[in-house]
């Protein structure tokens, strides 16, 4: 069963390629949603797929890539979007 989580990744997440180490880890689970910086230093997004492939992205997003330092993940349940398809990187 389809799962939509919206997250919120704070610590030394930007300008070490978050947002791309997220899409790359999102299509290897094939889910979908998005990925962006926040004006304040942090990096959100939307992802959806099935539960066990959010659980593996929720646990990547944890880790982050080897430049990152993650401080606090925040994670919570939303509406599942119908028809979206892919995993992108926004601005």
């Amino acid at each position: 069963m389809a799962q939509r989580i919206s997250f919120l990744v704070k610590g030394r997440v930007q300008g070490v390629s978050f947002r791309y180490y997220t899409k790359k880890h999102a299509r290897a689970y094939n889910i979908t949603g998005w990925v962006k910086n926040t004006p304040d230093g942090n990096v959100q997004g939307e992802a959806q797929g099935e539960q066990d492939a959010i659980q593996k992205l929720v646990k990547d997003l944890g880790i982050g890539p080897s430049a990152a330092k993650v401080d606090k993940l925040e994670k919570q349940e939303i509406d599942v979007v119908e028809g979206e398809s892919g995993f992108s990187v926004r601005s």
